[in-house]
């Protein structure tokens, strides 16, 4: 989806909402209802009395079947370049039984965070763990965490999937919500945080109310901007519940750098007014492996493979910033006359050349798919992968109405809805064999071409010979970056089926509902008209907050598209939306 600087205006919201986020002290609320997760082996950890300089919580990242990566930042009480801490693991929540313990110091060079590499655990199994500060009463939260399993010590895996969660856009109610799931772990597909400015994207009418502005005020270059962001996002207290609860595997997308970003360059930087992409890019890769716990010897490079027993391998792909050319723009082949020169499009369109993933990544790709031996070979990364192909009339109707940034004359509007009518019309009548059907009328609905050249529908060619790689593996992509709920299959232009789909929504990004209006009405109708005008589409969801929680076993996956009624008041209720089931054949 592309995304405007221009503040985007949201309905209003009539109650104010009062969110305590003193330090790292979690609300009772949130934390009573997120209780009764059914892996716990106790009570939901509580903050320690004296634990305000852990002012970000603390979180795991990266479990394999024998290590976790724990997580915290310390903040210094005088400017020292360095602060002793200590740290603890243990099977039980009151942490007495220590299976590993050490001391640690964290760096002013980075920031003051610490991701420590726990290894030599036992497979499938919880932990507990806690940070402190020798010869003091100074302790952080008390985590968890969990291994994963080998070979055939589980029956089922559940896999929690999120992302694009804008701070200004609204409360983290999203994440509290997945807090009380039952995910043994959370696959966090980019845009954690927003790199924009006070006043710019995401801000709406409850921002003010909510106190949610971003910090710093200006949109973030340096490296210190980097770290004051996401020490703001840290103190979300729904997100540090969710990081005190589950481990976390993570890749980012652009937001964590730049809007559209690409290898060399991003929608949102401009070099003359924001200085060097490199180095801003450089700045960005070190706060984000500060606060995000990733295991690579090369912090560029952020693909790597998970195996959940002989259920899964997962991979991580990194869509965005090591190997993506730039992508196309419509614009860029639009005549004077206003017309789309098709021709030239379509031959960059498809020039084999053009990559999302670089030479290096797709040959890891290619050996990891090879000598995966899970049932399932799922792909966590961050764009929708499975084709999006609309009747070529709706892509300029779409980027008149999003580029207007909310504030869309209900004429165009009522443009869309009825090319929209039109082209379903056709479509039903074609599927039923009406005689009636003209050869023009075909051409409407067959000349199609892609909504999104940000995604992989900008890259057929590389997208192809994934699927090429992929065929037999019973593939699964999660995808997040577009606010929207899809289920889609994967098919390959030979027409094979490779596998599907699973697309969550956002943490809080505004879907379609901030560009075509709260409508509830014209919003479902489009739901369905999109599952009707695209061949490989199965659901949509445009307007709601929500996450995935996918059930991966030997013989199925089951995928639950879950979604919050709210993000502007506090809750952590969430409805069953759809649920969508693949069968192993």
């Amino acid at each position: 989806m592309k995304e405007k600087k221009k503040a985007i205006g949201r309905r209003d919201f009539i109650e104010k909402s009062a969110v305590a986020l003193g330090g790292i002290l979690i609300s009772g609320a949130l934390t009573e209802s997120c209780s009764k997760d059914k892996d716990n082996t106790g009570d939901t950890p509580m903050p320690a009395e004296n634990s305000n300089r852990f002012e970000s919580g603390v979180a795991s990242f990266d479990p394999t079947d024998s290590q976790v990566i724990i997580w915290t930042r310390i903040s210094p009480a005088k400017n020292e370049p360095k602060i002793g801490l200590d740290y603890k693991i243990a099977t039980d929540i009151g942490m007495v039984d220590i299976v590993k313990s050490g001391a640690i110091e964290a760096l002013a060079e980075d920031d003051y965070t610490i991701s420590l590499d726990i290894k030599n655990l036992a497979s499938n199994k919880r932990y507990y763990y806690q940070f402190g500060i020798p010869g003091t009463q100074l302790y952080s939260l008390v985590g968890e965490t969990k291994t994963l399993p080998k070979g055939m010590e589980a029956n089922d895996i559940k896999l929690a999937i999120c992302s694009c969660s804008n701070y200004p856009s609204g409360l983290f109610n999203v994440y509290g919500a997945m807090a009380k799931s039952e995910a043994d772990v959370v696959l966090h597909l980019g845009d954690y945080i927003y790199e924009y400015g006070q006043g710019e994207y995401g801000t709406n009418a409850t921002t003010g109310t909510l106190g949610r502005a971003h910090l710093p005020a200006n949109e973030i270059l340096s490296l210190d901007d980097y770290r004051t962001r996401y020490k703001q996002y840290k103190s979300d207290p729904q997100l540090q519940l969710l990081h005190q609860k589950k481990p976390f595997i993570c890749v980012w997308d652009d937001h964590e750098l730049a809007n559209d970003a690409y290898k060399d360059g991003a929608e949102n930087h401009t070099r003359g007014k924001e200085g060097d992409f490199n180095g801003r890019k450089a700045y960005s890769i070190q706060a984000y492996h500060e606060y995000i716990g990733i295991r690579t010897a090369d912090k560029t490079k952020i693909y790597r493979s998970f195996t959940f027993g002989n259920i899964l391998d997962l991979h991580m792909l990194d869509t965005r910033v090591i190997g993506r050319d730039k992508q196309l723009n419509y614009a860029d082949y639009v005549s004077l006359s206003g017309r789309l020169d098709v021709d030239a499009f379509r031959t960059n369109w498809m020039d084999s050349g053009r990559s999302m993933l670089g030479v290096d990544q797709r040959s890891w790709l290619a050996n990891a798919l090879d000598s995966g031996k899970g049932g399932w070979q799922v792909l966590g990364q961050q764009i929708l992968m499975a084709k999006m192909n609309v009747p070529a009339e709706i892509p300029p109707v779409l980027a008149e109405i999003m580029n207007a940034g909310g504030n869309i004359s209900p004429e165009k509007i009522d443009r869309l809805k009825k090319l929209v009518i039109e082209l379903i019309t056709i479509k039903i009548k074609m599927a039923n064999n009406d005689p009636g059907i003209t050869t023009e009328q075909r051409q409407r609905v067959s000349t199609t071409l892609p909504y999104n050249l940000d995604a992989w529908d900008g890259y057929p060619a590389e997208r192809e010979h994934l699927y090429e790689m992929a065929k037999g593996k019973k593939l699964i992509s999660l995808a997040g970056d577009t606010h929207n709920g899809w289920f889609s299959k994967l098919v390959s232009s030979d027409k094979t089926a490779v596998g599907n789909e699973l697309a969550t929504s956002s943490v809080t990004s505004p879907g379609f509902e901030a560009y075509l209006g709260a409508d509830a009405g014209f919003l479902s109708s489009l739901e369905k008209a999109l599952a009707t005008l695209v061949d490989d589409l199965e659901y949509a969801n445009v307007s709601q907050r929500g996450f995935v929680l996918a059930t991966f076993s030997a013989e199925k996956v089951v995928s639950q598209w879950y979604y919050v009624s709210t993000i502007a008041t506090p809750t952590t209720d969430s409805i069953l939306g759809h649920t969508e089931t693949i069968q192993r054949v």
